[in-house]
């Protein structure tokens, strides 16, 4: 197991003072024009942060203001009158102080090279990383969006995803690539040899949530068109058609029986057109099923239940949507970023949009209440196994990828930032993660985001969902993951291996060292 001391946090108050005034412009400029938008989760999250920054500014001014009428009246010998001035500022001082944002708990380094759980894949535990800075050629904001051909060279994501998939699987090209990726899935999960077949219909599940439908005046609901929000870090549609092509040409699968997109979100008319030049008949899926001039695949709730291993009471049940109950295989394509709560969000988290709900939808279980700021530490539940290892998502899940061309931070950032380390050199990240196990994708991950950035990564707890889903058959929270039956009845096996690389230098896990069977870290 991974030992993590508390130590102490490295930000300051000016960080935390910068961040609740932050909150607040935001809350303002959201809320004001519109004031029903005060119920969309976000501005709830804002809310707090800012209604505190205000009470530590007026407490602030208050104090300093009694203070100085202290000094006055001492001057004038009122020394009663005084004292009572002096406790008055004090007991001010102090509770605006205190009504600072909480600086969330951080983590020591993590320990390294101590893999734990059951390695998944043909070649097990191994994530393919791709990094290509010559298919990103954007200057940031203000000049044209990220994600337009311009911008985004899709030839070279094309070239990005082959290499990836041959490079994960061994084979030698994409057709044969596919065609073991499926025979591996259909071995282990049913013992039957065989590939894809014919009219088998597959659900891949992208993160838009730059478009989430509770974001008013991101996507217009009639036009469909993006309004705002346009250089937000959603699946970029050069990946998405990457896949697509890879899926159409080299796996065989009909346009008509793929479904791409994200129950929580609509899916913005840029990314349409961008699409659908090349794969008309795919279903693009997404919450509310567009228009007649913008057709969508709609998400609606199916028969298949969703229990939470935390066994909430009084809750509203949560259905898994008909899209992906309907489908015989799954493949999640996330994001790489960081996120305020989560730490990161990434293959794991990305199911957060999976419920077509959104995760603090009132009535229903919410999601948030196991993220690391709310529940900092680690030996706790996470909700996230069990979105993980649902039958019908992760246990439908041929292939995860986690589109990384460009990285940010969730949700106060909207546009992406560029890293610094090496290889990257001041650029773009402009990188694509391959896996068959979803537990070492998103710790390779994770190790990418914590080496580049020094804050929420760093979060302690932000990895304990990667112990929890490593080790869900007995795991360190003592949680009965079973997100299939309404009562504890079949544990979840191990999702996946996860472990820490040696360094970020030399970003060498285990089966690179061969000092065991943890994760095997491609890169290209």
């Amino acid at each position: 197991m991974h030992c993590r001391h508390q130590r102490k946090p490295v930000w300051g108050k000016w960080l935390l003072t910068l961040s609740g005034l932050a909150a607040l412009v935001w809350f303002l400029v959201r809320v004001v024009p519109k004031t029903s938008r005060a119920a969309y989760p976000c501005q709830r999250m804002a809310a707090p942060i800012a209604g505190g920054f205000i009470l530590w500014l007026v407490g602030s001014v208050v104090s300093m203001a009694a203070f100085r009428r202290t000094t006055r009246l001492l001057k004038d010998s009122r020394r009663r009158l005084a004292c009572a001035c002096a406790l008055f500022a004090l007991t001010v001082g102090i509770t605006g102080f205190l009504m600072l944002p909480a600086d969330p708990a951080l983590a020591d380094s993590p320990e390294p090279n101590a893999p734990i759980g059951v390695a998944k894949g043909i070649n097990p535990g191994r994530v393919v990383w791709t990094h290509n800075p010559e298919a990103t050629d954007w200057a940031g904001p203000g000049q044209g969006h990220w994600w337009e051909p311009s911008h985004t060279d899709q030839a070279q994501v094309d070239r990005m995803m082959s290499g990836s998939l041959q490079a994960l699987t061994g084979e030698r090209s994409d057709a044969a690539a596919w065609r073991a990726i499926f025979r591996h899935f259909n071995k282990t999960r049913n013992g039957t040899d065989r590939s894809y077949t014919a009219g088998e219909k597959i659900a891949v599940k992208v993160n838009l949530v730059g478009c989430i439908v509770t974001r008013a005046g991101s996507v217009d609901p009639e036009s469909y068109e993006m309004t705002k929000a346009l250089d937000y870090m959603n699946t970029s549609p050069q990946m998405m058609s990457a896949l697509l092509r890879q899926l159409v040409s080299a796996a065989g699968v009909k346009q008509s029986d793929i479904a791409i997109g994200d129950p929580l979100s609509r899916f913005p008319a840029q990314y349409y057109e961008m699409l659908r030049r090349d794969f008309p008949d795919v279903q693009y899926m997404d919450h509310d099923g567009g228009t007649p001039s913008q057709p969508r695949r709609g998400v609606r709730p199916s028969p298949v239940a969703f229990y939470w291993s935390s066994r909430p009471s009084g809750t509203t049940q949560d259905y898994i949507p008909d899209v992906y109950a309907e489908a015989t295989y799954f493949i999640n394509l996330a994001n790489l970023k960081s996120h305020v709560s989560a730490g990161v969000t990434l293959c794991a988290k990305n199911h957060f949009g999976s419920l077509a709900r959104t995760p603090v939808e009132k009535g229903y279980f919410n999601m948030h209440d196991s993220l690391a700021r709310t529940t900092p530490g680690y030996g706790h539940y996470r909700d996230l196994v069990d979105l993980t290892g649902h039958a019908h998502i992760g246990g439908k899940a041929v292939l995860y990828l986690i589109d990384g061309l460009y990285a940010g931070v969730h949700p106060i950032e909207s546009s992406p930032k560029k890293w610094n380390r090496a290889p990257f050199g001041g650029d773009w990240s402009s990188s694509l993660l391959v896996s068959q196990d979803p537990v070492a994708i998103d710790s390779v991950a994770f190790d990418l985001l914590w080496a580049e950035w020094n804050d929420y990564p760093h979060m302690s707890g932000a990895d304990d969902y990667l112990h929890e889903a490593a080790l869900a058959d007995n795991p360190p929270s003592g949680t009965f993951y079973d997100p299939d039956h309404p009562t504890p009845t079949v544990r979840l096996a191990s999702l996946g291996v996860h472990e820490h690389w040696n360094d970020p230098e030399d970003m060498q896990y285990s089966r690179n060292l061969g000092t065991g069977k943890g994760i095997e870290l491609v890169r290209r």
